[in-house]
Order: C-alpha cells, then structure tokens, then sequence
C-alpha cells in the first residue's frame, strides 16, 4: 500500500529515525524497536522503548518530504491523532528536538487547563510563532471561553529557557484577544510557570491593574499545578550597600580634563572612569587599575590619561571609523551617559545630582537593561530604564527595578545608607521613565505597559538615531492605563 512504501522508504532514506506524537517524549526508530504491519488494508504502526509501547492504526500521509514524515492516525479509542517520523540527521530538522519539546508540554499544558477550568471550552491551543502580534512559540497560549466571557492563558514548561519571559507574552496575547475578539469579553489571564519562576512572576503580578484583567497564577509541581496567590509575595531578594565616600587620589585632573570622560561615585568607595560609557578604569583608595576587559595596577597617572585619550579619539560620536569595536561596544552605556548628562531634556524637574546607577542592586545577579535612580525637585524618585536596541520584555524588566526602588523607599532605606544626601525625600511612588531610540521601541511594548498599576506612574521616551552627538528627544508619551 502507499501508506506502508511511504513509511518504509522514509526508514530505509534515515540515518536517525525518531517517532514524534504530541504530548510525548520522541522514541528513537530502530529494527528491534518498530514493527509496520499491512492486513485487510489495514496498516498499523507499533514503535516500543524501556517506557512506552505504542500501537497506532495510520490512515493517510499529511505530509511528506525530505527527512520528515507527518502521519494521520487512530489512538486508543478511535480517537484521530497525529504522528510525525524525522530523521534527526537532515539539517531541516535541527529544531526538531524543541519542537519536540514544546509539543510535548502543550499537551501538558491541555491538560492543566481541563484540570482548573472544568466549565470551560479550549477553542484555541497553538505553539505557533505569530511575528505579526509578538506571539512566541516558546509558550503555549489558548483561549477559553465559557458562555459569553473569555480567558486567556498561557504556559512555560518546567525546562523552558526563560520562563520569566512567559508573562510578557502572556499580556502580549491577552490584548490581541481583546482587540480581535469584541464579542467575548476576556476577562483576564492565567498564567502556568515552574517553580523557578515563581516568585517573579508573583512579584510582577502584583503590581499589574487588577481593575484591567483577572491574574491567575499556577505553579507546576511534580507533574501537577497548584494556584497561588501573588499578595504572599512581599519580600525582594534586593540589598542598598551602605554609601562610602570615595578618596580621590592627586593627579586625576589629568584625566578629567579629556572631553568625553565621566568620573562615577560607586557605593563601595571606588571611582570608576569611563569614556561615554565605557569603563576604563577604577580608583580603589590611593591605587588605579586600568583596562577595558582585564586591569591591572597603572604604574602612573600619565599612563592611565593616554588610554582615556586614546578612548575619546575613537569612541567619539564624530570618530572616523564607526566600525571600529571600541566605537560600537556597549550602545547602552553610552546613551546612558548621553541620558545621564541631559535629564533635564526628559524631566524638566530632575536634578542633575546626585544620580546613582545599579542601584539597588539585584542579589540574584546582573540585568540587561541599563538604569539611573534620579529624583526631582519635589524629592519624588525618578528611575530612567536605558535600552539602545529593540527588547520586548523591557517594560517588565523596568517594572522589576521600579517595585524593589519602591521596596525600599517605603522603608527609608536611602537616606539611611548615605543617599540623596540633604534631600528629603517624598513618599510618592517612584515615576518610571524608560528611554529608547525612537526606532527601537518593540511595537508590543506599550501593550504590555498599559496593564501597570496605576500607582506607576510611566512614560516612554524616543530619542532620535543620531542620539550618540545628542540626545533629542522625538516623541514623549504618557501610558495610558487599559480602560
């Protein structure tokens, strides 16, 4: 029969077989592992390991080509499935394995959701990339519905990359809903992560307008999911390192003095130079220690001015050759400087000192996004969130910053470890500014921003392309909360 050629040909055409059903581990496709068998026109596949026996009966070929075999079958049942045969060695199918993967936990992910949501209906279950809406395959989404209300809903695998990114989307999808779909009214989103994005996912949850959605939040444990809620999340893995003051070694006027150059105060005590952005050097005590990727203790100061000189010639927005690595390297601090050097075009209230980046500082590691803790005239804390190129979870990664800024604001934290000396600092919650080249803001972003709480107060900031000789800013916009 054609079905039984097709299957046999693809076999003996594979150099690495594996067998795919939807909600399952692949099996690899071996002769003491896979029997094919034809009676009465009845063709039935058997493929066997140390865990699983499956049996299934193939009615028909959907899709055949090189190194992939896709099969429409009958399970247990007569219920309609589908397996796919792939020869892991063709380079077509170099994803296969996630693929794999996220098929798998969609099906998971099926499940979870007949589990907590017995009266409602899947009409949509995909892990399809959707380009056009921001929709990543890397998280199963779906749509329920139950008479005239919707939910939307979304999952990340307990071995998902960055499970973290799940709420991003999560929103991403739960405004598309709301804009294709004006007869359902859809009413929130819940979300399914492993427990390593547990707290997270809370924390950013309970900072999101509960008047705008309904916030579901599932963790997965051993193979099930338990509701949480995200008011038990009160506590930051977050620390403000007392404020030394730092001792200024003779000479550094040297330095100061080559344009481009920036001296930044550190909580430790130490100073560290940069050339717009880039550091070169630190001060520690009496001592310097100089470099861009490995320092080492400068003999002189003379020694350490040369390197800053030779940094401005070519890290400079005028430089001859913008090809240079030494040009192109760190965008982000760079237009922080350029940001840090020109708040006042962005706040007409802030004040140009003192401004402190990194802090506080998150004790689980670094961040991508770049950040500046200023405050106005009125004493109000502003943070400014810095991205030079296009991030679609960076109104999230901001809103981590904002919700540890606040953390400890609310519990004075800042006056009492030497910041903002002389200023007495207001209650109000911090405002949030997040800047970008004007080009470089992910369309999904103000989705994504307009589900903040109102207590945050955000704008968006887009500064035009030449912004390495100025920063001018193009378009300044409010967030305008969901209705």
């Amino acid at each position: 029969m054609r079905i039984a050629e097709a299957v046999e040909k693809f076999l003996q055409s594979s150099r690495r077989p594996v067998l795919f059903e939807p909600g399952d581990d692949p099996m690899a496709v071996a002769p003491d592992s896979f029997l094919l068998t034809t009676r009465g026109g009845i063709v039935t596949l058997e493929c066997w390991n140390e865990k699983k026996n499956l049996v299934r009966r193939v009615r028909a070929i959907h899709l055949e080509k090189r190194g992939r075999l896709e099969l429409e079958v009958e399970r247990f049942g007569v219920k309609p499935g589908r397996l796919t045969l792939l020869d892991l060695e063709d380079p077509a199918n170099q994803d296969a394995a996630r693929r794999g993967a996220r098929l798998k936990y969609r099906e998971l992910f099926r499940r979870s959701l007949h589990r907590h949501f017995p009266g409602w209906r899947i009409v949509e279950l995909s892990t399809e990339a959707d380009l056009q809406h921001s929709l990543s395959p890397s998280y199963p989404r779906a749509l329920l519905r139950r008479g005239g209300s919707a939910l939307a809903a979304i999952g990340a695998a307990e071995d998902a990359p960055a499970p973290e990114g799940a709420l991003s989307f999560g929103l991403i999808w739960l405004d598309y809903l709301r804009r294709r779909d004006l007869k359902h009214r859809v009413e929130g989103l819940a979300i399914f992560v492993p427990a390593a994005a547990q707290a997270v996912t809370c924390h950013r949850v309970r900072h999101l307008n509960p008047d705008a959605a309904r916030f579901l939040v599932f963790v997965h444990h051993q193979g099930e999911e338990d509701a949480v809620d995200p008011a038990d999340y009160t506590n930051f893995d977050t620390r403000i390192e007392p404020l030394r003051r730092a001792a200024v070694p003779r000479g550094l006027e040297l330095i100061a003095a080559i344009g481009g150059v920036e001296f930044r105060d550190r909580p430790d005590g130490s100073i560290h130079l940069a050339v717009r952005g880039l550091e070169f050097a630190r001060v520690t005590g009496r001592e310097i220690f100089c470099g861009i990727d490995h320092r080492e203790r400068a003999a002189s100061i003379e020694e350490v001015a040369r390197l800053a000189a030779g940094l401005a010639r070519m890290r400079h927005p005028d430089a001859a050759d913008r090809l240079n690595p030494l040009y192109l390297r760190q965008p982000e601090s760079w237009l922080e400087s350029q940001v840090r050097a020109h708040l006042q075009r962005f706040d007409a209230d802030l004040l140009p000192a003192p401004v402190y980046s990194q802090l506080p500082q998150f004790a689980a590691g670094s961040r991508s996004v770049f950040d500046l803790l200023a405050a106005d005239r009125h004493g109000r804390l502003a943070i400014i969130e810095i991205k030079a190129d296009e991030n679609i979870h960076l109104p999230l990664q901001a809103l981590d910053y904002w919700m540890r800024v606040a953390w400890h604001l609310d519990r004075g934290d800042f006056p009492d470890r030497g910041y903002f000396p002389g200023l007495a600092l207001s209650r109000r919650p911090p405002k949030l500014l997040l800047v970008a080249p004007a080009l470089a803001w992910h369309p999904a972003n103000e989705a994504v921003l307009r589900y903040f709480s109102p207590r945050i107060e955000a704008e968006r900031f887009g500064v035009a392309l030449e912004w390495r000789k100025e920063p001018r800013v193009m378009f300044r916009a409010p967030v305008s909360p969901w209705p």
